[in-house]
């Protein structure tokens, strides 16, 4: 096969070496976040606990929107006709 074939979805070689660029910016980005939260008297320790805090909010905020959609399902509505109901804000 050729290189293109294996290729995922027919990525073009640019477009993978572009997605490899931003990947390595974004990487820096966040090593300087990092560096920036050390400086300011946080611990790895501490940023890792918070990190896993947000994952499992994320966890657990998916979970409820998607008990939500099923009852929206159920109901005939949409899910953002139920956010009243149950004292939602739209940006929960």
């Amino acid at each position: 096969p050729s290189p293109k074939s294996l290729q995922p979805n027919g990525a073009s070689e640019e477009a993978l070496q572009c997605e490899i660029k931003e990947l390595k910016q974004r990487d820096l980005a966040l090593d300087q976040e990092i560096a920036q939260l050390l400086s300011e008297g946080y611990s790895l320790e501490e940023l890792d606990k918070h990190i896993s805090l947000l994952h499992e909010y994320n966890e657990i905020k998916d979970a409820g929107q998607m008990l939500l959609g099923k009852l929206a399902v159920i109901r005939g509505v949409t899910t953002k006709q139920l956010y009243p109901e149950y004292d939602l804000e739209l940006s929960d």
